[in-house]
């Protein structure tokens, strides 16, 4: 998956939004709530899961793992997009911003 296609399938969500976030593109719920954002240097994108469901995604190989580091344990996730098909991704994105639209 390149950049350019997880960043149409985060922007496909209703009420979602662009936004630079430090080194990355964010995407928004309503202006608030980061549920996914993009680093295009590296063509990887952290989403923010529930951490049942980053358990459950985690199992699916090595191209999706916890951020190494207190937001990992909170369930922030990170994607490594090359490796990774649109299905897949969309089926993460979908988890990612219902966790964070219904808060």
């Amino acid at each position: 998956m390149t950049n350019d296609e997880f960043a149409k399938l985060a922007m496909s969500f209703q009420g979602v939004m662009e936004h630079p976030h430090f080194d990355r593109r964010a995407f928004k719920v309503e202006k608030k709530r980061i549920f996914t954002t993009l680093q295009e240097s590296t063509n990887t994108a952290n989403v923010k899961l529930a951490p049942e469901e980053q358990l459950v995604f985690c199992e699916f190989g090595d191209s999706i793992y916890p951020v190494p580091n207190k937001w990992g344990q909170q369930g922030w996730t990170t994607l490594q997009l090359k490796d990774l098909d649109s299905q897949f991704v969309m089926e993460v994105l979908n988890s990612a911003y219902r966790s964070v639209f219904a808060k």
